[in-house]
């Protein structure tokens, strides 16, 4: 099988791959958002039970998630990835022949379950070869497609509901895992061996929970991602009513608006990449997570007034996409370098809560307010929650951890 890495710095079919994998569970949730009027319409149902298959994927995941990461560091890294792929798929393909509202939103479920074991692989093969500010700069790659992938499929979502249906949306997914499949099988090598047979089992995946909760550091690192990446969720959801509605943006200029908040994402995370060779990625968040908050703060302002401008709203929502690429993929990697010897099970727990705190997100923007206040209050919210746990966790983790420029154990 041929190693698709060197010890001393991942070449881009690495990254590529590992990109890949880390976005699948973003792509099977986006790419499916512009057909939920059409899935209501055709499957007689309510626009909530619609939305209760978004939920359904996002559930699905915090579970696979919880159930693969010990299974990996059991059994090594590639069967539990091929087995939960092959789950994606023959639940893509159910998902495309489901003839009511119930037994698509149970299919979401296991979809998710199945996709979530190709992010947490990722996640724990990165650890497997590389720990501090490497590591870092390979998550900021990670980090960038699972960003962007809610920023493009959901335009690559429409164009093949508009050639096809809603239906044909899944089948690509199931394409999609097809073809993910074939290059993990040919390409991925097994970078954990199976635990030894006298390893013990059963109350084991608790006891390996339980340690991972009770590292006070741990769960500081570990948030910081949900929180910042639901940032990103929070303005996905909302912008269609606050650009569209709101401010009366056309169909192609909210795609290009879209497209221009992406590039945000992409030189924030490509800015990481490149500071973290210099500066610990502790001292990175140390910066960031402030920016944040002002920006964050900034944009609230403004949307009190009554009819703020665009621009005046564009701007320092462009900044904060930007600046907030600078905290999860740090927040990862140190996370991940604490639990070297139960790192997918890390990435499992981190990838948790990442999808539970989106799915808590998700309605609670349009709880707010569907506005461009609305929207902010959120942020707002997220960026203080993400800076005040910053604030009150670091201490330990900096008295006992933060060693030198890697920021690594």
């Amino acid at each position: 099988m041929s190693d698709l890495f060197r010890r001393r710095g991942a070449p881009a079919s690495f990254v590529l791959l590992m990109g890949a994998m880390a976005a699948l569970p973003a792509i099977a949730t986006d790419m499916y958002l512009p057909s939920l009027p059409e899935v209501a319409r055709e499957l007689d149902t309510t626009a909530a039970l619609v939305q209760a298959t978004i939920t359904g994927v996002l559930i699905g995941g915090a579970i696979g998630q919880l159930l693969i990461g010990p299974l990996s560091d059991r059994f090594g890294r590639r069967p539990p990835v091929l087995i939960g792929l092959a789950i994606h798929v023959l639940m893509s393909v159910l998902c495309a022949m489901a003839a009511g509202i119930a037994p698509l939103i149970a299919l979401r479920v296991l979809q998710g379950v199945g996709n979530a074991s190709a992010m947490t692989t990722a996640m724990a093969v990165v650890r497997d070869r590389y720990t501090g500010a490497t590591a870092a700069g390979i998550l900021s790659r990670l980090m960038l497609v699972i960003g962007v992938a809610p920023l493009l499929a959901p335009a690559a979502g429409s164009f093949i509901a508009q050639h096809s249906s809603w239906r044909g949306v899944f089948v690509a997914l199931a394409l999609l895992g097809v073809a993910l499949w074939v290059v993990v099988w040919r390409y991925l090598p097994e970078t954990r061996p199976p635990a030894p047979a006298s390893t013990p089992r059963g109350a084991s995946t608790l006891r390996t929970y339980g340690r991972l909760l009770r590292d006070r550091s741990f769960i500081t690192l570990a948030v910081l991602p949900a929180l910042i990446m639901s940032v990103l969720i929070s303005y996905i959801v909302a912008s269609p009513f606050v650009f569209r509605g709101q401010f009366g943006m056309a169909p192609t200029e909210f795609s290009l608006f879209f497209a221009l908040n992406g590039i945000a994402l992409v030189l924030g995370s490509q800015a990481n990449a490149a500071l973290v060779r210099r500066v610990a990625p502790l001292q990175v968040m140390r910066v960031a997570l402030p920016a944040s908050l002002a920006l964050a703060a900034g944009l609230f302002l403004v949307t009190l007034r009554d009819n703020p401008r665009l621009v005046e709203v564009a701007i320092p929502l462009w900044l904060l996409i930007g600046v907030n690429a600078l905290t999860p993929p740090n927040a990862t990697a140190l996370a991940l370098s604490r639990h070297g010897e139960r790192a997918a099970s890390a990435a499992a727990l981190i990838g948790a809560m990442q999808a539970a705190v989106a799915g808590l997100v998700s309605p609670l923007v349009g709880v707010v307010g569907t506005g461009a206040n609305g929207m902010a209050i959120v942020v707002l919210g997220l960026v203080t929650t993400a800076a005040l746990v910053f604030v009150g966790g670091v201490g330990a983790y900096r008295r006992g951890h933060d060693q030198g420029a890697d920021g690594a154990q």
